[in-house]
């Protein structure tokens, strides 16, 4: 007679279409080296899976995973993704569960290294007026501007757009209402272009724009809806990709830092980060900012042309260690901050903290929007800024939260730094 434990089947077998073809084969590379070829068995459907209660990995994109199966089977079933996380990855959703959790937390290091932001509803710039009326930190700044000569800027972020698209700089109610401006459709027609707005939110392509001066640029009808203005981070740390020369000049940059979460729930943080630097070099905001380039403000390099994207990308710890000098708007660093001393420690141990606090105010504070499944795991990839205090300190910004990481913006130069991600988690 054959026992259970016989019929047993020991086999792992693993969905794997990231349907992206950077990742692909880095995922099964990283797979087959955690697991013996005996054990692991690659199928192409779940038609192939020999029963319902087989152990199952389905590594896909978001759309396509079984994510009732997942639900059925906890305990033999693994999935890449929870179900719901909008209280991270929506920008307007994200906004609200730090200031939530400040409320209750005041103490909290969110307070510190988190911009607060004003959250407005808009479908067509027309409403703009009535969507501000509750946006009194933003009135509030226009007339300080106003009374003092000195404009203080804003950044414009569309709540659910994805690789920077609708990212607008304004420092007056003036610019920002020329933004929304440009971005409504062309037509003589209201009643027409309302339905024809309706229609396009459901059936419109990912891909489609709404800039008509550059279709990668924009955002879908779909977007025109949720937004997040932050204060403007400035100035920021300058520094060179760590392939330019010296006497290049100093652009601004961010960092992207790959988290791991799993079940529900541990957090566990990638050491090797990279730096996506401006295509352009770096110049304060000024108003030609907000309707011309934006090459020398924003640093995600899904928004570079190819040329422009090349040499963008660095390895952060490879970075110089010792500081260059700054702009002259910039303050200097305390004299008992020694050049020579490595300041990546303190950025690092700033994005810890800040990471770990984010993923708890999630869980605790909004654990509607964020469900965290025992049997399932999920690669964020956080974004962070480093700003120059007005004492010369160093402090580490969160800008964003990205489900589905572009990858792809590691580049084919540092192809190890995702793989080695892949093979460690």
């Amino acid at each position: 007679m054959t026992s259970a434990t016989e019929n047993r089947d020991d086999k792992i077998y693993a969905l794997i279409n990231y349907e992206d073809e950077y990742v692909q084969p880095l995922l099964v590379a990283a797979l087959r080296k955690h697991f013996p070829p005996t054990r692991l068995h690659f199928i192409s459907s779940w038609d192939e899976l020999p029963s319902k209660s087989s152990r199952v990995i389905q590594w896909v994109q978001y759309e396509s995973i079984n994510f009732e199966h997942l639900l059925q089977h906890p305990s033999t079933s693994l999935a890449n993704s929870y179900i719901i996380r909008k209280a991270l990855i929506r920008k307007h959703y994200l906004s609200t569960t730090v200031a939530n959790w400040i409320v209750k937390h005041p103490d909290s290091v969110l307070k510190r290294h988190v911009k607060p932001s004003v959250e407005f509803e808009v479908d067509y710039a027309e409403f703009l007026d009535d969507a501000l009326v509750e946006a009194w930190e933003l009135r509030e700044s226009w007339e300080r501007g106003v009374e003092t000569g000195e404009k203080e800027w804003w950044i414009l972020k569309p709540g659910m757009s994805e690789r920077g698209q609708g990212i607008r700089l304004f420092s007056s109610e003036e610019e920002l209402t020329e933004i929304f401006e440009g971005w409504d459709p062309e037509s003589d027609d209201e009643e027409e272009e309302e339905e024809d707005a309706r229609s396009d939110a459901a059936t419109v392509p990912a891909s489609k724009s709404l800039d008509r001066d550059d279709e990668d640029k924009g955002i879908i009808t779909s977007q025109l809806r949720h937004f997040i203005a932050q204060p403007y981070i400035h100035p920021p740390l300058l520094l060179r990709p760590s392939s330019a020369p010296d006497t290049e000049p100093l652009r601004k940059f961010h960092i992207r830092t790959y988290v791991l979460a799993t079940g529900a729930l541990k957090i566990h943080i990638y050491r090797p980060m990279l730096a996506l630097f401006a295509a352009d070099p770096y110049t304060p905001p000024s108003s030609s900012s907000s309707t011309d380039s934006l090459k020398a403000h924003l640093t995600n390099t899904c928004l570079q042309s190819t040329g422009d994207r090349e040499g963008s990308v660095s390895l952060f710890w490879s970075l110089p260690s010792e500081l260059p000098t700054q702009p002259s708007y910039t303050p200097p660093f305390p004299s008992s901050n020694d050049p020579a001393s490595d300041w990546k420690p303190t950025i690092f141990s700033q994005i810890r903290a800040i990471t770990a606090s984010l993923f708890e105010a999630a869980a605790r504070g909004m654990s509607i929007h964020f469900q965290a499944l025992p049997n399932a795991f999920e690669i964020f990839g956080l974004d962070f800024m480093v700003g120059v205090e007005g004492d010369g300190q160093l402090r580490t910004w969160l800008l964003e939260v990205n489900a589905f990481p572009d990858f792809r913006q590691t580049g084919e130069e540092y192809e190890a730094t995702a793989y080695n991600a892949f093979k460690s988690y």
